[in-house]
């Protein structure tokens, strides 16, 4: 048996995966708080935008993050659409340096008109000595790196992902 090709992410996944950014009467499964910001005295809050090679917010998107922080894995997923203000929202903690690697977690992207979700990571900007010598991150072109370092604001951290265009978001092949 051969695997089946991926697809975009139509309406049919919206039942399950981001059943809230479609209006369903229910909540997902998984969501975007990977902690209680409660009970996490070192919660911090990423919030960014999907953007199109023209500058447009894309309001549908579906975002999954992964951390591994050594300790514990965490995982969360969000629908642009969910968010009054087509953002992506996620509540976590900094996750540690493992193995030498900068903190960073790791991001799919889901979209209509995409037939293959695309990969990328966020780095953290208060990490410069640790993401000077990550080996993932450095093997990335000086002129782009930028793209892929959320920058620390007094609200937690931003992170806009580019589709395209000048701003483009390094992706990654898995």
């Amino acid at each position: 048996m051969k695997q089946t090709p991926s697809q975009t992410v139509g309406p049919y996944f919206a039942y399950g995966l981001s059943p809230e950014q479609y209006l369903y009467d229910f909540k997902q499964l998984v969501g975007n708080q990977l902690v209680n910001p409660i009970d996490e005295p070192d919660a911090i809050t990423i919030t960014g935008k999907v953007f199109d090679g023209e500058g447009v917010v894309i309001p549908d998107a579906m975002i999954e993050v992964w951390q591994n922080d050594g300790q514990q894995q965490l995982f969360g997923r969000f629908g642009t659409g969910t968010d009054p203000k087509n953002r992506f929202v996620f509540y976590t903690k900094k996750p540690a340096s493992v193995n030498g690697q900068a903190p960073h977690l790791s991001i799919i992207v889901f979209m209509r008109g995409q037939l293959i979700h695309s990969y990328t990571r966020l780095y953290f900007s208060d990490e410069v000595e640790l993401n000077a010598t990550d080996e993932v991150l450095n093997v990335v072109p000086e002129e782009r790196r930028a793209t892929l370092i959320a920058q620390k604001t007094p609200s937690g951290y931003e992170f806009d992902i580019w589709m395209q265009g000048d701003n483009e978001t390094v992706f990654f092949d898995i």
